[in-house]
């Protein structure tokens, strides 16, 4: 037989299927495409940080008392 000479890779070449590799290229490229959105996506977002707001002058200190607290608290309102 003429199939004993030849190496493993040559017999793996010939047996390849094209239908096959044209599905996993086009299962790598949107594999890639989705990977490229969803940065994207994450790019686009607003940044939300709480410093961005004026919410941080409403909290009182940490080292005041209950009854601080709850002046400011109440001036607040």
């Amino acid at each position: 037989m003429n199939n004993e000479h030849e190496s493993t890779y040559t017999l793996l070449v010939r047996s390849e299927e094209t239908g096959r590799s044209i599905m996993e290229t086009v299962v790598y490229a949107l594999f890639g495409l989705s990977a490229i959105v969803s940065i994207w996506q994450f790019a686009q977002q607003p940044n939300q940080l709480p410093i961005d707001r004026e919410t941080f002058r409403l909290h009182p200190a940490l080292d005041m008392s209950h009854r601080q607290v709850a002046s400011v608290l109440n001036r607040g309102s």
